[in-house]
């Protein structure tokens, strides 16, 4: 049985989205932000030493990082499915969007995040943020036009993956400026399968 450790608002989410479109058996731990700081509780340090979510634990094994959840399960549990064959050009392609999600869009909206929180002492840097997270959000919005997902017309685990991006921009207020980014993110969250992690991870809202 895979359990996976939860926090809530958090990346963990599309771990337990994931698990539901692939219909496997798991089991969830849940974890709460402290209200005031928004950070991890200490529980987690018991879990991996970096104290974070998500983390899954299968068969003894202990996996932390969303993106090395998601490309595990796919690779052990996934029986070909939500992955292009690995022979074909179109795996080079979702294996390029499985780590631009956190090696290159994640962080400008992080930046952003914590600018916002800055207030005036970040004026300096926000042009360079705001001009950062645009090109990104536009990237993912020029790959998307006259497609439903990333790789054409099925879901893969890169949709899953990037779909974090496009949540958080919108609670950052970013994403109407991209209408198929913003469509593509509205069908993903329409899907059943998201809206049973939605069940069983509990509410989901990031904060601005």
């Amino acid at each position: 049985m895979i359990t996976v450790h939860h926090l809530n608002d958090s990346r963990s989410h599309r771990i337990l989205w994931l698990l539901e479109e692939l219909g496997l058996p798991y089991a969830v731990e849940y974890y709460r932000r402290d209200p005031q700081t928004r950070l991890a509780p200490p529980e987690l340090l018991a879990v991996h030493p970096l104290g974070k979510a998500p983390v899954i634990v299968d068969d003894g094994r202990v996996m932390a990082e969303s993106g090395a959840i998601i490309d595990y399960l796919i690779r052990r549990h996934g029986g070909g499915r939500l992955q292009p064959a690995p022979d074909t050009p179109a795996y080079d392609d979702y294996v390029h969007w499985l780590h631009f999600a956190e090696g290159s869009a994640m962080l400008p909206l992080i930046l952003n995040l914590y600018a916002g929180r800055l207030g005036a002492a970040a004026a300096p840097v926000q042009p360079r943020i705001d001009s950062q997270v645009a090109s990104h959000l536009a990237y993912v919005d020029g790959a998307l036009q006259g497609r439903p997902y990333l790789l054409g017309d099925s879901l893969t685990a890169a949709d899953i993956q990037l779909s974090f991006i496009g949540e958080v921009a919108g609670a950052q207020g970013r994403r109407g400026a991209y209408p198929d980014l913003d469509g593509w993110n509205r069908r993903m969250q329409d899907r059943p399968a998201y809206q049973a992690a939605v069940a069983k991870g509990g509410p989901y809202a990031l904060a601005r």
